[in-house]
């Protein structure tokens, strides 16, 4: 039986509040004191366990974004008037999963000394060194500038009202954590337990992701951000991209020529890539860091039923991101005459491999494998393209609700692969010997051709580039294998890591989210079949001053589809209502990026009330 990574620390040494200053002052009402706890390395691991739970995204399966969307998007994806300044909360927030774990970690750190095991000191040390740098590193991604604390405040303190540290500062910070970590913590834990506890390669790994997130945020965010002193310390020092960009490669480098970890292939190019995600246990090869479900500890999430259930989010994969994926002999599907007009099963037909791995497309057999043939249902899915990433097999009742036990990565080596590729090539010291070491290696495992950088820089790809579907900021002499790279993350990365929503951030391609959201392309009215037993029939309903509205029935069932299923279609070329076309997958949801705020979220107001000496991002109100 595994063991769970949900570890309650001491109940009473658990510091949950309201507010930053709550949080940061909170003595434990216990007859249990700082300075009588913290004595044995047994101690330091019960008080520190907590992160992970707190910290960890135990959910990247239901993050949204332009290439992954829901019948009712978040504000986040909707933008425009429907992002507010929230009162409490927002990212922000105090108590579990913000402020109050920060406090925790100086809690420990100023009073690990207790410990007579002065190697266990250093270990932990170490750990919660990392655990604060991954703290900050999400709160950068979330609000850029941020007041940084690395001691226990008492409720005097005049710190408790500091002002905001530039976004330089908290980088240095966080650099001089991480590499302590790297240097202190210790190696792989033996078996089952290797993905589930932090390691100094989990700390490179770290160490790797932050600075490709600040290098590529500062070449694309040329003006300093949200503040004049965002890229200027307090004793004025200062760091362009490419001194972030080469620690990314460093790090990534350094845990590449570690050998700790390797891509998981077991020869077989049709499944490996799928089984790595839908295995109850996390493959220890590849996954650096996984939250641990367990059905026996009853320790479950509710992916499945997400994915399998009509009356749940209904997410499904947009067709920006499946005409992404390349032919697998390599050349660019968007090249094909009428690439964005094809019935499905046509257009998923003798594509990269990974597609059939992550959506459900013609063969797909789930509830009995090998005979049954489960095309994608309409129903649960909002845009057609159903996905199968996480789903576990039919007999285990993934679609009940809470019933899944797969472990969740957070770090997974692929993305190290793709983050000293993605680092060099924005350096412009990418070579093909570098995109041997990691891209192609990733695509040999699912049997795709390698990437050449002198033909993808020598003829870029029209529909990454473009600014209905692509990144048309992304210039120069890499242009080509840049574009190339986003489009390996996209597609390999797919519900994973800190999510496609903050890479988008960080290139300053905010303007993704205004681009449409298409489903599946539907002829007309017409019965269809979608791959095997997949066969649907499409009819008008009444039409208005919007267009026509279309009809579901499912002739396997004999259900039409409930009002709330009615949808439009809409021609590509266009982008207006039409009788045959695709799926408008948020049926006219407003969805806006607003380019002069959205890149960082608001701070709460009632943090802003407690401390005025914090500033709020611009042009929040």
């Amino acid at each position: 039986m595994k063991k769970s990574i949900i570890i309650l620390a001491l109940a009473s040494l658990a510091f949950v509040s309201c507010n930053l200053e709550d949080t940061l002052t909170l003595v434990p009402e216990s007859q249990i004191t700082p300075e009588s706890y913290f004595k044995t390395a047994e101690d330091l691991q019960l008080f520190s366990n907590s992160f992970y739970n707190n910290l960890l995204d135990k959910e990247p399966f239901a993050r949204e974004s332009d290439l992954f969307v829901k019948m009712n998007p978040s504000d986040l994806i909707r933008g425009g008037n429907d992002r507010t300044v929230p009162a409490t909360g927002g990212g922000w927030g105090s108590g579990t999963g913000a402020w109050g774990d920060l406090r925790k970690m100086n809690t420990l750190l100023g009073h690990i000394d207790n410990c007579e095991d002065k190697k266990a000191v250093t270990e932990y040390t170490a750990i919660v060194k990392f655990w604060r740098a991954y703290f900050y590193a999400m709160m950068i991604r979330k609000f850029g500038d941020v007041p940084w604390y690395d001691v226990e405040l008492g409720s005097a303190d005049e710190a408790l009202y500091n002002p905001r540290d530039s976004r330089e500062t908290i980088m240095q910070h966080m650099l001089e954590d991480i590499d302590f970590a790297i240097e202190n913590m210790p190696g792989k834990a033996s078996a089952p337990q290797t993905a589930y506890r932090v390691n100094k390669y989990t700390a490179m790994f770290l160490k790797a992701q932050f600075c490709l997130f600040e290098g590529t945020f500062r070449k694309y965010h040329s003006s300093p951000a949200p503040f004049e002193t965002s890229y200027t310390a307090a004793d004025g020092t200062t760091h362009d991209y490419k001194y972030y960009l080469d620690l990314a490669q460093a790090a990534a480098k350094q845990l590449m020529d570690s050998g700790a970890y390797k891509l998981f292939s077991t020869g077989n190019t049709a499944t490996d890539y799928l089984t790595l995600f839908n295995s109850s246990n996390a493959n220890t090869d590849e996954i650096i860091l996984a939250v641990n479900y367990d059905r026996d500890l009853k320790i479950k999430h509710d992916c499945g039923r997400d994915i399998t259930n009509q009356t749940s989010a209904r997410y499904g994969m947009t067709k920006k991101l499946v005409d992404m994926y390349l032919m697998k002999d390599g050349t660019r599907f968007t090249d094909k005459p009428g690439w964005n007009v094809m019935p499905f099963a046509e257009e998923v037909a003798d594509r990269d491999p990974r597609l059939a791995q992550t959506i459900r497309t013609p063969g797909y057999s789930w509830k009995k494998p090998g005979t049954s043939k489960d095309g994608p249902e309409f129903p649960y899915c909002q845009t057609g393209y159903q996905t199968i990433k996480y789903i576990q097999s039919y007999d285990l009742k993934p679609y009940s609700t809470d019933n899944c036990d797969n472990d969740m990565p957070v770090f997974r080596y692929a993305e190290a692969l793709l983050t000293y590729a993605e680092a060099k090539a924005e350096l412009g010291t990418l070579t093909q010997g570098d995109l041997d070491l990691t891209v192609n290696k990733i695509r040999a495992r699912v049997g795709m051709p390698g990437l050449d950088m002198a033909a993808a820089n020598a003829n870029p790809d029209p529909y990454l580039m473009s600014a209905e579907t692509g990144y048309p900021n992304v210039t120069g002499a890499n242009q080509g294998v840049i574009l190339e790279i986003r489009r390996e993350r996209a597609i390999e990365l797919f519900q994973e890591g800190y999510g496609r929503y903050f890479d988008l951030m960080r290139w300053k391609a905010g303007y993704c989210l205004n681009q449409p959201f298409y489903g599946m392309y539907i002829p007309g009215p017409g019965s269809y079949d979608f791959g095997d037993s997949s066969k649907y029939t499409f009819y008008t309903g009444s039409t208005n001053a919007s267009g026509t509205k279309y009809k579901i029935f499912d002739p396997a069932t004999g259900d039409e589809s409930s009002t709330d299923e009615i949808f439009y279609l809409v021609d590509p070329n266009t982008g207006n209502y039409a009788t045959a076309g695709v799926r408008d997958a948020l049926k006219g949801v407003p969805h806006s990026f607003d380019e002069s705020k959205h890149y960082f979220y608001p701070i709460p107001e009632n943090d802003l009330l407690l401390n005025p000496n914090l500033k709020q991002n611009p042009n929040w109100k």
